[in-house]
């Protein structure tokens, strides 16, 4: 029997830094992602990941949606980014992902995973993972 790497959760989360990790597992989206001809026209299923080191702030939560950064608004994102039609590569979609969740000040990095599923029969997945930093701090 072979044995399978067990990938452990990103450890973002840091009080001494007042970092709260939010994130998004396992949305997945059918969509026009590819280079091939038959990925222009023939939609299939996208899975994304999103982890983001996000500042707290100095006032509390207060209870309030708008001292946070909103996975709603992230999923509503990623679908909307997708709505625009096309996307040939995997890359191309994933750095757009993460200007989209960079432009929110308080998130100080995002590390964005965009897998194809339906791409071999003898694999799970297939697609790139990125990291990148907010440069407006």
């Amino acid at each position: 029997m072979e044995a399978r790497e067990v990938l452990e959760p990103l450890k973002i989360a840091d009080a001494r830094q007042r970092i709260r990790h939010v994130f998004v597992r396992d949305l997945v989206i059918v969509a026009l992602v590819g280079i091939h001809s038959h990925e222009r026209n023939t939609p299939q299923r996208v899975r994304f990941n999103l982890d983001l080191a996000v500042r707290e702030g100095d006032a509390g939560l207060g209870d309030d949606i708008a001292n946070v950064v909103c996975y709603e608004k992230l999923v509503a994102g990623v679908q909307a980014i997708l709505g625009k039609g096309h996307v040939g590569l995997v890359e191309s979609l994933a750095e757009e992902v993460a200007q989209m969740a960079l432009a929110d000040r308080r998130v100080r990095s995002a590390r964005v995973r965009v897998e194809k599923l339906d791409i071999f029969d003898n694999a799970e997945s297939v697609g790139v993972e990125i990291e990148r930093f907010n440069v407006q701090l």
